[in-house]
């Protein structure tokens, strides 16, 4: 057999890799203004630039994640989605609390690349605490969309800070017909050495059965000196003990994670962290929760 011919052969046989976290941009196309004060992510990032990676490391697929909360974003993300047959899905985003949501979906499906729509996401982590309406997740205006996107089968990436997992828990045990991914696994405070509350929110959120978790985000929440297992697994270990590998995707959170490692150095303490892991649970963390929790649409519509 060839070396093209083996290399197909076990592509074939193996389960497909997926990183579920990634972001792309083009600051001539649109600024990243959050980007100012971060001199490493100031300049253009695409699929150009991340594709030697997948390949080097074999990953087969990808989760692209909205940004900013910009709808002409999502479209831009949908296209890439529909001319790259890497990107398997697109979370993009849409004004949650629209009441013609429902109307912007279809639109958004019904745009070049519409397939690879799988879920949305919204800035939480930049809204300021509620007053009588309660925290931004627990608004009324909120929650019709949230149930608008279950209705849709589509699932809400929440990107919140620990502080916040509290009105993340709440919102995920109200709407238990949509389905969620917690990004950076809640962004635990690693750089402080605290594991509690968050452990014990986690603990929490993972007893709802309608949410996931990222294993992102990890490196860019630690200090310096802190980018290792030794650091890293007092947050790791409360992840899989609670969610579980099958409830547990990875991602790179490529380019935000070269704030304090490369790919290569992002995906070998990933391997690290997760070494305790059989074959089964590491397909599981690689490709199959992502493939599973994103609908049976993900990946479906991209360029051949």
């Amino acid at each position: 057999m060839t070396t093209d011919r083996a290399e197909a052969a076990d592509s074939a046989a193996r389960p497909p890799r997926v990183d579920a976290h990634h972001h792309v941009w083009d600051l001539s196309v649109r600024d990243q203004p959050w980007t100012r004060d971060l001199p490493v992510l100031r300049r253009d990032f695409t699929m150009t630039d991340l594709a030697p990676e997948l390949d080097a490391h074999g990953i087969d697929a990808t989760v692209v994640v909205e940004t900013v909360n910009s709808a002409d974003e999502t479209l831009e993300l949908l296209r890439l989605h529909a001319r790259d047959s890497r990107v398997a899905g697109v979370v993009g985003w849409a004004d949650l609390t629209a009441p013609d949501l429902a109307g912007t979906l279809d639109r958004l499906r019904a745009a070049e690349g519409g397939t690879g729509l799988v879920g949305l996401r919204h800035q939480v982590q930049l809204e300021p605490p509620g007053a009588a309406d309660g925290d931004w997740l627990l608004r009324r205006d909120v929650a019709a969309g949230l149930d608008v996107l279950g209705e849709r089968g589509l699932v809400f990436d929440l990107i919140v800070t620990a502080a916040q997992l509290p009105s993340a828990i709440e919102a995920v045990r109200r709407h238990p017909g949509t389905s969620f991914v917690l990004d950076h696994a809640g962004k635990p405070p690693v750089a402080a050495g605290a594991v509690e509350p968050w452990a014990t929110h986690i603990a929490e959120l993972a007893a709802l059965p309608n949410v996931a978790v990222k294993f992102s985000g990890l490196l860019t929440e630690a200090g310096d000196g802190q980018r290792d297992a030794e650091h890293l697994l007092p947050y790791v270990r409360p992840l899989l003990a609670e969610f579980g590998a099958r409830r547990l995707m990875f991602g790179s959170d490529w380019p935000v994670c070269t704030l304090a490692a490369d790919y290569e150095q992002t995906l070998s303490i990933t391997e690290t962290l997760l070494q305790t892991l059989d074959d089964a649970d590491r397909a599981a963390v690689y490709g199959g929760t992502a493939i599973r929790w994103y609908g049976p649409d993900f990946g479906r519509g991209a360029a051949a």
